[in-house]
């Protein structure tokens, strides 16, 4: 049975590949396939606590059967020459896209407006300049895209579920990122300010939880792969 096997962020270097196709016996499940990497690269068993795995672009239990043709990704912990632009979507009015180039704030708030709202709270998170007083030049941040918009797409949709909310943007940059740049944008909009407030807030947490994107920050003397933490509720390797 083959299917094909992703790598993001530090785990890439790990196994040497972002990639491949690979076969398994009939029966095998996330836990098998993860075993088969584990024994080839020891690295990954030590770090397995903060493994994630999804099959087909969701996020899936150790134990979950896997079929003809799959994708499978290994997701470390989410932090979060010209490339294409990544895809956006929309969805019941609300927004959600990954780019490349400078986040147009403005114009994706005027987006979502339709007149009926008296509050637009826009969360919009920046490159700092140090990391515990290390000095930061720059970051780079990659993404499974499919994934990630889609978990995005997700997370709007029981935000607005949850809160008396009109509509939602979620926006991350991809790539080389500089000090004081725009890395992410969450904006809601809705009648009143406190369910707009409490939804942004709530959005851009799961975001930093949830969605697959990663950052390596690099310093004046070296740099590093950022861990966050999954959120509880999703499945490590171990």
């Amino acid at each position: 049975m083959r299917a094909r096997v992703l790598f993001f962020g530090m785990l890439k270097e790990v196994v040497g590949r972002s990639a491949e196709d690979a076969e398994f016996a009939e029966g095998a499940d996330l836990h098998s396939v993860f075993e088969t990497y584990a024994a080839r690269y020891p690295r990954l068993r030590e770090i397995a606590r903060s493994i994630v795995v999804a099959r087909n672009q969701e996020f899936a239990e150790l134990s979950t059967k896997i079929e003809e043709g799959d994708e499978i990704a290994f997701l470390p912990p989410v932090s979060g020459g010209a490339a294409p632009e990544p895809p956006e979507i929309s969805v019941a009015g609300n927004y959600y896209a990954l780019t490349r180039q400078a986040i147009d704030i403005r114009a994706i708030s005027a987006s979502l407006l339709s007149g009926a709202e008296g509050a637009v709270i826009t969360f919009e998170g920046t490159v700092r300049n140090n990391t515990k007083g290390r000095p930061t030049l720059y970051l780079d941040y990659e993404c499974y895209e499919s994934m990630a918009l889609k978990t995005m797409a997700k997370i709007g949709e029981e935000i607005a579920a949850g809160h008396q909310i009109a509509r939602v943007a979620m926006v991350h940059r991809l790539g080389r990122m500089l000090v004081g740049e725009t890395s992410v944008v969450v904006i809601v909009t809705a009648p009143h300010r406190r369910a707009a407030f409490e939804a942004a807030l709530e959005g851009i947490n799961r975001l930093k939880k949830l969605v697959p994107i990663w950052k390596k920050e690099h310093f004046v003397d070296g740099e590093v792969w950022v861990e966050g933490e999954w959120d509880e509720h999703v499945s490590v390797a171990e």
